[in-house]
């Protein structure tokens, strides 16, 4: 089958989020399977051209219809760790991907409207007829609504859309402004309910449109699929995935155990594997060392990830108290969003500055991530709502215990030692709280400490049970191939 990717990131080159990681690790997982798979993605200046390999012109003159007018384009192509990578860069005065970063712009409709509107013109222009275009969030919720309404007449008749939502709370909301410049111009047409009018009644809803085109819907995990439809973490889609319910799923993330395996991880020390686990103490004493921490007979906990409300970040504060009172050693290692959750945790830091057992990295580092990962004992994954998570799947392989909030994906993935009766003994490989007060994380950090002090070969056996799990590429790249299979024969 011949499938195009067409997102705003693909790791490593291109990463802001989780986005990222599944774009490339969906791609090569497709790729190996016997797929033809190419990636659409924007020139950005600012993205990591060091993992390009051979990049040269693909399509020099590439001219996109544009609010009445035309944008000249160049497309480039390279090799990204092994996937085709196409990249478009517009040479206008907009400089919409000239910016220096991602997102965050005042015109970020606007720019990805562009993107999206110039991709399909690629596809035409160059006479690619793929089978299945695979469509990312908001940034390209345009494309199947301009490849029905517009490009299907043009010689773009035969493709169908996967459109997968990784957040819903980013929907790129927009004026009609947008879609006049990509050449939709029936303002009365679109401006409907059923069609890409937000339900706030003055935007129109980019995801939206995604959803209403698109062949197939579908989110990151089967659990945040529901919460999505029935709960407020739909973000006020809940009644067009309602009403478009026979189309719309959740296959689960998978991760790329090609840069995540603790037997071959190149930025960490030490190598282990579930039937020889010593090599994480020694890496333990690495951390502790790097980090100026005591070497001492207690558990490591530690926080990675973003430092934001979505992530729980009220519960990440206390956690790390918790932890310390619990004859516990933390590490945290957290970028904020927000200036107010930064300075909270600088103060947290000088504060805990001389702690021996405590210590906080505000910002993020790679090569420390992996170390954290292959050194502490049990993570803390409190998130308020986690679509899917990467992070308590990265942590079970690395026989890190994850300790993590009922929601979204990490209830597909974690199963409670104590309490999960839908799962054997020998399959449950972490602690699960449900509310999101102080209490009942408590309560699921007090089991996982606990154990370790009390009963610490059955903590070596949820270790290595998690060590265990799959959650590999293979099986979601299998449901995704089901999914195009399905709307190709439509």
């Amino acid at each position: 089958m011949y499938i195009v990717q067409i997102a705003s990131e693909c790791a490593p080159v291109i990463k802001a989020g989780g986005l990222g990681d599944v774009v490339y690790g969906l791609s090569n997982e497709l790729s190996s399977q016997g797929h033809c798979v190419e990636l659409i993605l924007p020139k950005y200046d600012c993205m990591r051209y060091d993992h390009v390999w051979g990049m040269h012109d693909a399509y020099k003159d590439l001219w996109v219809p544009w609010n009445g007018g035309s944008i000249h384009c160049s497309v480039y192509c390279g090799w990204v760790h092994g996937q085709l990578c196409f990249f478009i860069e517009p040479h206008s005065s907009h400089r919409y991907f000239d910016r220096g970063c991602y997102y965050g712009e005042f015109d970020d409709a606007m720019r990805f409207a562009f993107f999206s509107k110039a991709a399909l013109e690629f596809l035409l222009q160059s006479n690619k007829r793929p089978d299945i275009l695979h469509c990312h969030d908001w940034q390209t919720g345009l494309i199947p609504v301009m490849l029905y309404e517009m490009y299907k007449y043009y010689g773009l008749d035969h493709q169908r859309v996967c459109y997968t939502i990784h957040n819903f709370k980013h929907q790129g909301l927009a004026q009609l402004d947008v879609l006049q410049a990509t050449g939709l111009n029936r303002p009365e047409y679109y401006y409907q309910f059923e069609r890409l009018r937000d339900n706030s009644g003055s935007s129109i809803n980019l995801m939206k449109g995604g959803i209403v085109y698109a062949n197939h819907v579908n989110t990151v995990s089967p659990h945040h699929a529901w919460e999505a439809r029935f709960s407020e973490i739909g973000c006020g889609l809940q009644g067009a995935l309602e009403y478009h319910q026979a189309k719309f799923g959740g296959i689960l993330n998978g991760l790329s155990y090609k840069f995540w395996d603790p037997e071959k991880d190149e930025l960490i020390p030490h190598h282990y594997s579930k039937s020889d686990i010593a090599g994480k103490e020694e890496n333990k004493k690495v951390l502790r060392e790097r980090l100026m921490l005591r070497q001492v007979d207690k558990p490591l906990v530690c926080f990675i990830g973003r430092l934001d409300q979505q992530k729980g970040v009220h519960l990440v504060h206390h956690a790390l108290y918790y932890a310390l009172n619990q004859r516990a050693q933390f590490v945290m290692l957290g970028s904020a969003t927000e200036q107010s959750i930064n300075d909270q945790f600088w103060r947290e830091k000088l504060h805990l500055n001389d702690n021996p057992d405590a210590h906080l990295e505000i910002g993020y580092n790679e090569e420390l991530a992996h170390l954290i990962y292959a050194a502490a004992d049990m993570i803390v994954v409190p998130s308020n709502y986690e679509p899917c998570g990467l992070t308590q799947v990265i942590s079970m392989k690395y026989g890190t215990v994850p300790i993590v909030r009922g929601v979204g994906g990490l209830l597909n993935t974690v199963f409670d030692w104590d309490y999960e009766e839908t799962k054997p003994k020998e399959e449950r490989n972490g602690f699960v709280f449900y509310q999101q007060d102080f209490t009942a994380l408590e309560s699921a950090m007090s089991r996982a400490i606990g154990l370790w002090y009390g009963d610490n070969e059955k903590f070596q056996q949820i270790q290595e049970q998690g060590m265990e799990s799959d959650y590999s590429w293979t099986k979601p790249a299998e449901q995704y191939v089901g999914v195009y299979e399905h709307i190709r024969a439509k």
